[in-house]
Protein backbone atom coordinates (compact mmCIF):
# COMPACT_ATOMS: atom_id res chain seq x y z
CA UNK A 1 0.00 0.00 0.00
CA UNK A 2 1.45 3.31 -1.01
CA UNK A 3 1.71 6.10 1.50
CA UNK A 4 0.02 9.46 1.09
CA UNK A 5 2.23 12.41 1.94
CA UNK A 6 -0.28 14.98 3.08
CA UNK A 7 1.96 17.73 4.49
CA UNK A 8 5.58 18.71 4.13
CA UNK A 9 7.66 21.48 5.65
CA UNK A 10 11.21 22.69 5.95
CA UNK A 11 12.86 24.05 9.09
CA UNK A 12 13.87 27.70 8.98
CA UNK A 13 17.56 26.77 9.01
CA UNK A 14 17.01 24.51 5.94
CA UNK A 15 18.48 21.56 7.84
CA UNK A 16 15.44 19.35 8.39
CA UNK A 17 12.60 18.29 6.13
CA UNK A 18 9.41 16.93 7.73
CA UNK A 19 6.45 15.17 6.22
CA UNK A 20 3.35 13.35 7.35
CA UNK A 21 2.47 10.02 5.77
CA UNK A 22 -1.28 10.05 6.29
CA UNK A 23 -2.13 6.53 5.12
CA UNK A 24 0.67 4.74 6.96
CA UNK A 25 0.45 6.95 10.06
CA UNK A 26 3.96 8.29 10.53
CA UNK A 27 5.75 11.62 10.69
CA UNK A 28 9.28 11.64 9.34
CA UNK A 29 12.24 13.95 9.84
CA UNK A 30 15.10 14.00 7.32
CA UNK A 31 18.44 15.72 7.75
CA UNK A 32 18.93 17.48 4.42
CA UNK A 33 22.04 19.48 5.32
CA UNK A 34 23.58 17.55 2.40
CA UNK A 35 20.68 17.80 -0.08
CA UNK A 36 22.13 15.09 -2.33
CA UNK A 37 22.17 12.63 0.59
CA UNK A 38 19.08 13.08 2.79
CA UNK A 39 19.10 10.94 5.94
CA UNK A 40 16.08 9.74 7.90
CA UNK A 41 16.84 10.86 11.47
CA UNK A 42 13.38 10.77 13.05
CA UNK A 43 10.21 8.78 12.56
CA UNK A 44 7.19 8.30 14.79
CA UNK A 45 3.91 6.47 14.22
CA UNK A 46 0.76 8.15 15.54
CA UNK A 47 -2.12 6.00 14.30
CA UNK A 48 -2.61 5.19 10.64
CA UNK A 49 -3.87 2.33 8.51
CA UNK A 50 -1.04 -0.12 9.14
CA UNK A 51 -1.36 -0.41 12.94
CA UNK A 52 -1.01 -3.97 14.19
CA UNK A 53 -4.68 -4.28 15.18
CA UNK A 54 -6.08 -2.56 12.08
CA UNK A 55 -7.71 -3.90 8.93
CA UNK A 56 -4.50 -3.75 6.83
CA UNK A 57 -2.11 -6.70 7.02
CA UNK A 58 1.40 -5.74 5.87
CA UNK A 59 3.01 -8.67 4.07
CA UNK A 60 6.20 -6.95 2.94
CA UNK A 61 7.89 -3.80 4.22
CA UNK A 62 11.44 -2.72 3.40
CA UNK A 63 11.62 -0.41 6.43
CA UNK A 64 9.69 -2.03 9.30
CA UNK A 65 10.11 -5.43 10.93
CA UNK A 66 6.57 -5.37 12.34
CA UNK A 67 3.45 -3.27 12.10
CA UNK A 68 3.29 -0.32 14.52
CA UNK A 69 1.33 -0.71 17.75
CA UNK A 70 -1.64 1.58 18.53
CA UNK A 71 -0.65 4.77 20.34
CA UNK A 72 -2.24 6.13 23.53
CA UNK A 73 -1.79 9.59 25.02
CA UNK A 74 -3.27 10.41 28.42
CA UNK A 75 -5.06 7.03 28.29
CA UNK A 76 -6.77 7.98 25.00
CA UNK A 77 -6.17 5.98 21.85
CA UNK A 78 -5.16 8.01 18.80
CA UNK A 79 -7.59 7.47 15.94
CA UNK A 80 -6.86 8.72 12.48
CA UNK A 81 -3.40 9.66 11.38
CA UNK A 82 -0.95 12.58 11.49
CA UNK A 83 -1.80 15.12 8.84
CA UNK A 84 -1.03 18.85 9.17
CA UNK A 85 2.31 19.93 10.62
CA UNK A 86 3.43 23.21 12.18
CA UNK A 87 6.98 23.77 13.37
CA UNK A 88 7.90 26.40 15.95
CA UNK A 89 10.33 29.11 14.86
CA UNK A 90 13.15 27.60 16.94
CA UNK A 91 12.48 24.19 15.35
CA UNK A 92 12.05 22.42 18.70
CA UNK A 93 8.28 21.83 18.69
CA UNK A 94 6.35 20.13 15.90
CA UNK A 95 2.57 20.28 16.24
CA UNK A 96 0.46 17.63 14.49
CA UNK A 97 -3.27 17.43 13.75
CA UNK A 98 -5.15 14.43 12.37
CA UNK A 99 -7.87 15.46 9.92
CA UNK A 100 -7.19 15.65 6.20
CA UNK A 101 -10.53 16.22 4.50
CA UNK A 102 -13.79 15.05 6.05
CA UNK A 103 -14.90 12.80 3.10
CA UNK A 104 -11.48 11.13 3.15
CA UNK A 105 -11.51 10.93 6.97
CA UNK A 106 -14.88 9.17 6.75
CA UNK A 107 -13.58 6.69 4.20
CA UNK A 108 -10.16 5.86 5.67
CA UNK A 109 -10.57 6.63 9.39
CA UNK A 110 -14.26 6.50 10.40
CA UNK A 111 -13.25 6.27 14.08
CA UNK A 112 -11.73 9.77 13.97
CA UNK A 113 -15.03 11.14 12.68
CA UNK A 114 -16.91 9.49 15.56
CA UNK A 115 -14.35 10.13 18.28
CA UNK A 116 -12.78 13.43 17.15
CA UNK A 117 -9.39 14.50 15.92
CA UNK A 118 -6.28 15.22 17.97
CA UNK A 119 -3.57 17.84 18.30
CA UNK A 120 -0.21 16.55 19.51
CA UNK A 121 3.21 17.98 20.25
CA UNK A 122 6.39 16.29 19.10
CA UNK A 123 9.62 17.37 20.74
CA UNK A 124 12.35 17.74 18.13
CA UNK A 125 16.03 17.01 18.67
CA UNK A 126 17.60 19.83 16.66
CA UNK A 127 21.16 18.60 17.28
CA UNK A 128 21.15 14.96 16.13
CA UNK A 129 17.62 14.74 14.79
CA UNK A 130 14.79 12.74 16.28
CA UNK A 131 11.13 13.05 17.22
CA UNK A 132 9.58 12.26 20.60
CA UNK A 133 5.90 12.36 21.48
CA UNK A 134 5.32 14.78 24.35
CA UNK A 135 3.00 12.86 26.73
CA UNK A 136 1.89 16.03 28.54
CA UNK A 137 0.37 17.76 25.50
CA UNK A 138 -2.82 16.34 24.03
CA UNK A 139 -5.85 18.18 22.70
CA UNK A 140 -8.78 15.81 22.27
CA UNK A 141 -11.30 17.25 19.82
CA UNK A 142 -13.73 14.46 20.67
CA UNK A 143 -14.77 16.28 23.83
CA UNK A 144 -16.11 19.45 22.22
CA UNK A 145 -19.48 20.72 23.58
CA UNK A 146 -21.32 20.08 20.30
CA UNK A 147 -19.69 16.70 19.71
CA UNK A 148 -16.52 15.46 18.06
CA UNK A 149 -14.83 17.76 15.54
CA UNK A 150 -12.12 17.32 12.94
CA UNK A 151 -9.04 19.49 13.47
CA UNK A 152 -7.13 20.34 10.31
CA UNK A 153 -5.06 23.53 10.05
CA UNK A 154 -3.33 25.12 13.02
CA UNK A 155 -1.21 28.25 13.34
CA UNK A 156 1.49 28.92 15.88
CA UNK A 157 1.15 32.29 17.68
CA UNK A 158 3.62 34.80 16.26
CA UNK A 159 4.29 32.75 13.14
CA UNK A 160 5.83 29.39 12.40
CA UNK A 161 8.03 27.79 9.76
CA UNK A 162 5.17 27.48 7.31
CA UNK A 163 3.41 30.74 7.97
CA UNK A 164 3.35 33.70 5.68
CA UNK A 165 2.36 35.87 8.65
CA UNK A 166 5.08 37.16 10.94
CA UNK A 167 4.32 39.19 14.02
CA UNK A 168 6.97 41.55 15.29
CA UNK A 169 7.20 42.13 19.00
CA UNK A 170 8.07 45.78 19.49
CA UNK A 171 7.12 46.22 23.13
CA UNK A 172 4.19 48.55 22.42
CA UNK A 173 0.49 47.81 22.69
Amino acid sequence: MNGLLSDILLSLDDRFLYFSNWLHGDVRQYDISDPKNPRLVGQIFLGGSIQSDGPVKVTEDKELKEQPQPVFVKEQRLYGSPQMLQLSLDGKRLYVTSSLFSPWDKQFYPDVVNKGAFLLLLDVDTDKGGLTLNPDFFVDFGQEPDGPVLAHEIRYPGGDCTSDIWLVENGTN
